[in-house]
């Protein structure tokens, strides 16, 4: 989904082509706003030549995007368009006139003096290009036989030039978002309200509707050219940003500075629902009921004698239910009477209880049989197809591949199934080596027998898996801890790494963890703080476990731009 808007900001309506491709493109956005230059942007401790620098790249683009504008309105065929691609050349020119204000603030034409540099050059030529006509599967406009062929060039410029408007608007709302009312000197609040103002959100509207007017007679062919040159056009804003030249010490990305010899970076993760769509117990509930026989068949002698598939859904829903139930009761009865401040050993005592209930959940379900007769070829088989959330693999798979990051990844699971993540992972690719901390179903040729060995099944479980991990690590390297999850069972584990990150919205999470003293804050806006704060009083910057601070993800985008950048 597209990333929430902040109060007041202006997006297009969902059934639109321009916001199709916007949400579908979401990826682009996040690795823009989390780029080191609009991280140190939003700070306000922004260098002012870095500044200068992109304000000079941004001139070159506005005055291609004028003279592609004017190229689209001569292909236009209808008064309408031809009007509205006018007035947005004419915001063009307006926001050029805002650039030489700026000039003139500061006394210098740096624009003269920063030459076009390569990320700048790309885009401003594909949109040119775009706007001359050159698109693949398109005849050149001189050689187009009707006003209707001629249109599509005009459509097709405004599919690589909406991208720019749209990303531009987002990035202002949210960098809005984050000023202090009570700060009148952030260096760059000018700029920042021109992208949010309602004029610029207005006009970018504009851009869309106007795309979206441009595509309606156009094939399904057509479109698919639109959305390609669409996403060439968020993919050249990523480098147009990454572009920038930084020389100020930066937050991120995490591995800026990393050092083989002398880092060690570990990653731990929770499974269900953190890396995964669908919880794995539902999984393994789906199989049993599958596999299972009719009530009226005959099971086979010296086979694990199982319940029927009607049997086996009725005890998976009464289980369920009573999971449930008594889950909530739990998290109700760990409450405290009042809120109190962060005590991580506080918190490490209260979550006993919940480990207490989370084995005699685990035994209830061994005692009922329901795990038993399952074959180990059907679950490996529906690890291979377990659907992984957006950005996960990706994720992982540039983490672990990256032979200079000397990074282990480390999966710690209530799982009953150790295998079933075993099947996913390796179907991924790649993801071999990533070490499986969870429960195991034993098995008796190939079937099992419905018993679980049981090595991580609650909070306390896990953050002694966690902690022996760290122990043994070598001494001689400094090691940066990061743990991402998404539930209470995390919670400890989360709090104790360098960087807790949580990815999704479990209400008890932020019960368990609001009644404890446990502040959640957004990552890009607690990313923002960390930059203002950096290098302020001479120290680099310090991530420190056990703060009581978690920082929470809208996915593994977000997180993929923390440790990798683009």
């Amino acid at each position: 989904m597209a990333i929430p808007p902040k109060s007041g900001a202006v997006i297009p309506t969902e059934d639109g082509l321009a916001s199709r491709f916007w949400i579908k493109f979401r990826r682009e956005s996040v690795l823009s706003l989390y780029s080191p230059f609009v991280i140190c942007l939003a700070s306000g401790s922004l260098e002012i030549d870095t500044f200068r620098h992109c304000i000079a790249q941004d001139v070159h683009f506005l005055k291609a995007f004028a003279q592609a504008y004017e190229l689209a309105e001569d292909c236009a065929d209808d008064d309408d368009a031809k009007l509205a691609i006018s007035k947005l050349r004419k915001g063009v020119l307006e926001a050029l006139k805002l650039h030489n204000s700026f000039v003139q603030e500061w006394g210098l034409d740096f624009v003269k003096e920063c030459p076009i540099n390569s990320a700048t050059l790309k885009y401003t030529e594909f949109v040119l290009a775009t706007a001359s006509g050159k698109v693949e599967g398109l005849r050149a406009p001189g050689k187009l036989d009707t006003p209707f062929e001629k249109t599509k060039i005009a459509a097709y410029t405004l599919g690589a030039m909406t991208p720019c408007m749209r990303l531009y608007a987002f990035l202002g709302k949210e960098l809005e978002a984050l000023l202090d009312p009570n700060e009148h000197d952030h260096p760059y609040k000018k700029w920042i309200g021109n992208y949010s103002s309602e004029g610029f959100q207005a006009t970018t509207l504009q851009t869309e509707d106007l795309l979206d007017k441009l595509s309606v007679s156009l094939t399904g062919e057509e479109l698919n050219i639109i959305e390609k040159l669409y996403h060439q056009a968020m993919k050249l804003e990523i480098e147009f940003f990454y572009a920038q030249t930084l020389t100020q010490p930066t937050v991120i990305p995490l591995t800026k500075e990393h050092d083989p010899a002398r880092d060690c970076l570990m990653i731990f993760s929770d499974f269900d629902l953190t890396c995964t769509v669908v919880d794995s117990s539902a999984i393994l509930a789906e199989i049993a009921i599958v596999t299972a026989p009719k009530s009226d068949q005959n099971q086979p002698e010296g086979q694990i004698t199982r319940m029927s598939s009607s049997e086996l859904r009725n005890t998976w829903g009464e289980l369920s239910q009573q999971y449930t139930e008594e889950y909530e009761q739990c998290i109700e009865s760990m409450l405290p009477s009042k809120k109190e401040e962060f005590n991580y050993e506080t918190l490490h005592t209260a979550l006993e209880k919940l480990s207490d209930f989370e084995k005699r959940a685990n035994s209830r379900v061994i005692e009922s049989g329901v795990l038993k007769g399952l074959n180990f070829e059907d679950i490996k088989r529906a690890g291979e197809r377990l659907i992984l959330q957006d950005g996960c693999t990706n994720f992982l798979q540039k983490i672990v591949k990256d032979e200079n990051l000397n990074a282990n990844v480390h999966l710690l699971s209530y799982c009953w199934c150790g295998d079933l993540i075993r099947a996913a992972f390796s179907s991924a690719g790649g993801l071999d080596v990533v070490n499986i901390h969870a429960n195991e179903l034993s098995f008796q040729e190939s079937v099992s027998t419905g018993e679980i060995i049981m090595e991580v099944q609650s909070p306390i479980d896990k953050i002694e898996a966690f902690d022996k991990i760290i122990q043994g690590c070598s001494d001689d390297k400094r090691n940066l801890t990061v743990y991402i999850g998404d539930s209470v069972g995390d919670l400890l584990c989360l709090l104790k790494a360098d960087i807790g990150i949580v990815i999704g919205s479990s209400s008890s999470l932020r019960t368990v963890g609001d009644h404890y003293g446990v502040s959640f804050v957004p990552l890009f806006p607690g990313l923002v703080k960390k930059q203002k704060e950096y290098g302020a009083d001479g120290s680099c910057c310090i991530w420190k476990g056990q703060s009581g601070i978690l920082y929470t993800a809208s996915g593994w985008d977000d997180i993929h731009a923390l440790f990798l950048g683009h």
